[in-house]
């Protein structure tokens, strides 16, 4: 092999300059406030389209909370649907135990992908009041309000299938109330049943065999 042909080493690159500095964090950071939201552009353009249904809008930390009636919250998710939030997001509950206009906010979190754009819905109910159920809106909301139903208890007027979720039928209680108590309760399910069902519980010869 000549001198020519002999691989050359790739030439070093020149020193980077250092990278520039992360700007400080806040010394006292600034906590969000509150404020009144129904003059935000996405709250004039759903209460123009459904009028009187607005109770109340609150901005905070850049998300926008609209808060309905109960009565009107199928006609509003049907006009957000319609301007575009085609995605429901969530769909979950808050126990404000012992509030006195309500102890429960059912709360919907909607996405509008043509801008990025999200917006929440919130109703407030009393116990034992139902809520209209929106999986006439959004079919993802069936298995969201069966969840809510499941760990709150509050039911859904015209729901498909409002059973149970994530326990059983029978299970006592809702496991995301603030009364349930924080020890659990003894269900009397056995974890590992001494009796399994035919072509259940161990396989010989397989991972968990005694």
């Amino acid at each position: 092999m000549t001198e020519q042909d002999k691989p050359t080493a790739p030439a070093e690159s020149a020193p980077q300059p250092p990278a520039a500095p992360k700007p400080p964090w806040e010394e006292k950071p600034v906590t969000p406030v509150p404020h009144d939201a129904r003059e935000h552009p996405e709250v004039r353009e759903i209460a123009a389209a459904v009028p009187d249904a607005v109770l109340e809008a609150v901005e905070f930390a850049g998300q926008v909370t609209v808060t309905v009636a109960p009565e009107r919250l199928a006609e509003l998710a049907r006009a957000c649907k319609a301007l575009g939030y085609g995605f429901l997001v969530d769909l979950t509950a808050v126990d404000w135990q012992a509030r006195p206009e309500g102890r429960f906010d059912v709360v919907y979190w909607m996405h509008r992908h043509a801008d990025s754009r999200r917006l929440r819905l919130r109703v407030r109910v009393a116990e034992g009041v139902e809520v209209p159920s929106v999986t006439g809106v959004w079919k993802v909301a069936n298995w969201m309000e069966r969840e809510v139903f499941d760990m709150f208890g509050i039911y859904f007027a015209d729901h498909p299938n409002l059973e149970r979720i994530l326990t059983w039928e029978g299970f006592s209680g809702h496991p995301l109330r603030k009364d349930f108590p924080i020890e659990g309760i003894d269900t009397g399910a056995a974890v590992y049943p001494d009796v399994f069902p035919p072509g259940g519980g161990p396989v010989a010869g397989g991972e968990g065999e005694s």
